[in-house]
């Protein structure tokens, strides 16, 4: 099955900014990708009209993610609940200007932040994750947009670490306006399988990141990508698959990806590399669909 390959502008920088943008985007062009996944890490970084007339501009499709900063959490224990809702409704609000049908993230608290819970404590904690959840899946639902909530590692969180956790956390609300965000980083650490663990997800899978196994680039490493693919074909989606890998030169955004050396000669080589090994895989579909 054919898919639209995009690149998140972490691979070079972090924020993105109005400035940043065309530069970023052409050179993502001209490597092969044909849509961009967007990190708004803050509130004004980048306007969403200018950001789109740049993207079609270059034919390109866009995928908005959403970055759980300090402060930003739906559990009341890690985070302000309100103030993440309305960022949350921030982002659907751009992703319905750029386009984009996705807004994808680990919508439930900060990166990095994690604590020990109880089976009676989690259960009290999913009940709020989805009780804060359901309004904003609402606007996302109301505008055309699905909310993609990605599973973490272990190190990055405590709340949702696998696709089975996710699903029992999360179904009430599959036809809702949320779905799944599947990313092999996190998949590779924390699932027995991760292909099984892609057909566990199903239906609800509505995005997927990739990257090497290293958080470097794909086929550099040990995943299985064949059986990824296989995978996913077997779920049918057809969405993108999102180049997600970060530099270490942002000392922001080292610290909360953990990148502490480089994972390539350079980001564009990381980015280059990528696309070739799934190119070889034929999986590339030509033009920004999504």
């Amino acid at each position: 099955m054919l898919r639209t390959i995009a690149v998140n502008t972490w691979v070079w920088t972090s924020p993105l900014t109005d400035e940043t943008l065309p530069a970023l985007a052409v050179m993502a062009r001209d490597l092969g990708y044909t849509a961009l996944e967007l990190p708004l890490e803050g509130v004004g970084d980048w306007d969403p009209s200018r950001a789109r007339r740049v993207l079609d501009d270059l034919g390109m499709g866009a995928i908005l993610v959403g970055a759980m900063g300090p402060g930003r959490s739906l559990v009341s224990q890690a985070g302000d609940v309100a103030a993440t809702q309305d960022y949350l409704r921030t982002c659907v609000d751009a992703a319905e200007v750029l386009g984009s049908k996705i807004v994808a993230g680990p919508f439930y608290s900060p990166t990095g932040v994690t604590w020990r819970m109880d089976a009676a404590t989690r259960a009290a904690v999913i009940a709020e994750l989805r009780e804060n959840l359901a309004p904003v899946a609402s606007y996302a639902q109301s505008a055309g947009v699905t909310l993609a909530v990605e599973p973490l590692n272990r190190y990055e969180t405590s709340i949702l670490n696998t696709v089975e956790q996710a699903v029992e956390a999360l179904a009430p609300l599959f036809d809702e306006g949320v779905g799944l965000a599947l990313d092999t980083y996190h998949l590779n650490i924390e699932e027995k399988s991760p292909p099984d663990a892609i057909r566990h997800g199903g239906s609800a899978v509505a995005h997927v990141q990739v990257c090497g196994s290293d958080r470097g680039a794909v086929g550099d490493d040990h995943t299985d990508w064949p059986a990824i693919m296989q995978a996913l074909d077997d779920i049918g989606y057809d969405g993108m698959l999102g180049l997600e890998s970060f530099t270490g030169e942002n000392a922001t955004i080292a610290v909360a990806a953990s990148v502490w050396r480089p994972l390539a000669p350079s980001q564009d080589e990381l980015a280059a590399r990528s696309i070739r090994a799934l190119r070889a895989l034929g999986t590339v579909r030509e033009g920004n669909h999504q």
